[in-house]
Order: C-alpha cells, then sequence, then structure tokens
C-alpha cells in the first residue's frame, strides 16, 4: 500500500503569464491530495496572488535565491519540511539542479529533473502548450489519469474564486450606473519591443471603444505611465491605472470587464484566466500554439505587430463586446 501524501511541495517561480497558465494544474493538485499540507515555493510578486487562491496552506517566496549560501538554506528547508511529494511545475535547469541537491535521498519528484521518481518523459512535452504539457506532467506523476493532452483540451486556469474573496460593496442610493469598461494592455517586456503592438494604435482603439460608450482602462507597470498618457491624448478620460494595481487587483478588474485587449504578456493571460473577454496579439517573437491564454480568448497574429490594422483589432473587439 503506498505511503499517504500528507505534505506536498508545489513549485512555480513565474514570469506572470506562466505562473496563471500554472494555476490550472495548481488547481488539480489540490483536488488530488484534498488533506494534504501543499506549500508553494515561488517568488515575491506572486505571494499575494497565491495566498488569495484556495490551493495552498503556505507560501514561501524564496526560490530564486541571490547566493550559495541562500540557496543551501533554502534546500536544507526544504529537506527538513520533509515533503512527501514535490510538483515541479518550473521544469528548468534551475529546478533540476534544487533536486540534485536534495539526494541522496531526495523526495518522490515530479518533473523532468535527471534520476526523478515520477518523470515527464519524452520530447513531446516540447511542443505542447503549457496548459497540455502540464496536464501530460501530472498524468505522469498518476494524479491525473484521463488528462487531456491533445491541442487545445486541457482546462484553462479558473480564477472565480478572485470574486469571491472580494467584498462586494453595495451600490450607493441615486449613483449612476457604471459604465461597461475595456482594459488596455499596451506594455510588454522592455527587451521585446517586436511583441507589442504600437500604442499609437491602442490610442486609436481607445478612441474607437469610447465613441462606443465604454470607459477605458490602461493597465501594466509604472514604467508604462508614458503609454497610457500617450492613449489619453487620442481617447480623453481614459483611466491609468499603470503602476497602481498588483496582480490580485488585476484579475478582479478582469473578472468585472467588458473586454480586454493586450499584448503577448503577464497581465494579458491574468485578465484572460479572470474571465475577460481577451483579445490577445501575437507576433511572429512567440507561439500562441505554445503559450496563448485561453477562455474568452481570440488570438489575432501578425508577423509584424507594427503591420496590424487597429480596424482589425476593432472588429475583433466588437465581434467580442456584442455577443
Amino acid at each position: 500500500m503506498s505511503k499517504e501524501i500528507k505534505k506536498v511541495l508545489v513549485i512555480k517561480l513565474g514570469a506572470l503569464g506562466d505562473f496563471v497558465l500554472a494555476l490550472a494544474a495548481m488547481k488539480k493538485i489540490r483536488e488530488a491530495h484534498p488533506r494534504a499540507k501543499i506549500t508553494l515555493l515561488t517568488t515575491p510578486p506572486f505571494e499575494a496572488l497565491a495566498k488569495l487562491s484556495p490551493y495552498f496552506n503556505t507560501v514561501e517566496t524564496d526560490g530564486r535565491p541571490g547566493d550559495l549560501s541562500q540557496t543551501l538554506a533554502m534546500i536544507n528547508r526544504i529537506r527538513r519540511a520533509g515533503y512527501d511529494r514535490v510538483y515541479d511545475l518550473q521544469t528548468n535547469s534551475r529546478t533540476n539542479w534544487y533536486f540534485q541537491l536534495l539526494r541522496p535521498f531526495p523526495p518522490q519528484w515530479n518533473g523532468i529533473a535527471f534520476g526523478c521518481a515520477l518523470p515527464q518523459k519524452g520530447k513531446a512535452r516540447l511542443r505542447m502548450h503549457t496548459l497540455e504539457r502540464q496536464a501530460d506532467q501530472l498524468k505522469a506523476a498518476g494524479i491525473w489519469p484521463d488528462a487531456p493532452t491533445e491541442p487545445g483540451s486541457a482546462p484553462a486556469p479558473d480564477l472565480s474564486w478572485i470574486l469571491k474573496r472580494q467584498k462586494e460593496q453595495a451600490p450607493v442610493a441615486g449613483a449612476a450606473k457604471p459604465k461597461p469598461y475595456v482594459l488596455l494592455v499596451p506594455g510588454g517586456s522592455a527587451h521585446r519591443p517586436e511583441k507589442r503592438w504600437p500604442v499609437e494604435f491602442y490610442g486609436q482603439l481607445a478612441s474607437l471603444l469610447k465613441a462606443r460608450g465604454f470607459d477605458i482602462v490602461v493597465i501594466g507597470g509604472p514604467q508604462e505611465s508614458a503609454m497610457a498618457r500617450q492613449i489619453q491624448k487620442a481617447a480623453a478620460g481614459t483611466r491609468d491605472l499603470t503602476g497602481r494595481t498588483d496582480f490580485a487587483q488585476l484579475a478582479v478588474l478582469g473578472a468585472k470587464a467588458a473586454l480586454a485587449v493586450g499584448n503577448d504578456t503577464g497581465p494579458t493571460h491574468l485578465l484572460a484566466a479572470a474571465g475577460a473577454p481577451t483579445i490577445a496579439l501575437f507576433s511572429d517573437a512567440s507561439d500562441p500554439d505554445l503559450c496563448a491564454p485561453r477562455g474568452h480568448v481570440t488570438v489575432i497574429r501578425s508577423p509584424d505587430l507594427q503591420a496590424l490594422p487597429v480596424s482589425t483589432v476593432a472588429s475583433a473587439a466588437m465581434a467580442l463586446t456584442t455577443r
């Protein structure tokens, strides 16, 4: 008879889009171990979102130690914890190194670390979308025997719990009903400008959507405030929330939005997972077959986003907001 799994460690360090997609696997892990104490090893940006989720008892944020002494301290803590099983959803050279440091008696480990007990085998994983790849990984662990691994078949992450954790505010008597709003995500990684649709195109789209009766809200990091100001010039009254929301607050905004339009970047994934009808814009810099958000999502691919017409995105926006 196999040993009962009472203590579980899940490893997922980032980035945001990858973390959001991994929430689908995290849900399955919790369902498979409903009575276990489950700890997440992650990094500080994901702490608030992870603690709001129903999947973890404990969240630890030192998953990317800065030096060898910090690494050894983390490894010793993991060893002392006596985990019955580890689900490595990061599956890279860093977490392989963590596994090797836990020898000679590592915990039962699911992932691709060399020599682990519950490996995901084969090179097919390299051609899978993240959702199917992680479903296949949990199948290898024995907790999801009928895991859907055909392209497009694995369930999207579900962030419906984010609104349940929010206290709904009662409407103020006599207050005007708020307008439906559209979230724009014009930013992205600073060193990947080819993944960005031009900000002036976002401005033109904002103007069109404002004329249709939508409020416009721009989100992103503080470094994207200049983009928000440019969009405000094109569509007066646009709200700038860049640098003013954490990931949990972004998810709440997404859950209530009429539409989200964004580049292939983490916040777009988060808004889609929260339930926003979403348009995700992809250039040739990344492959949506491997990493696109899922849900109520329209993916628009253009080899060069500089050449993607505003009319194409506007048509998709009208289709999503008139269903």
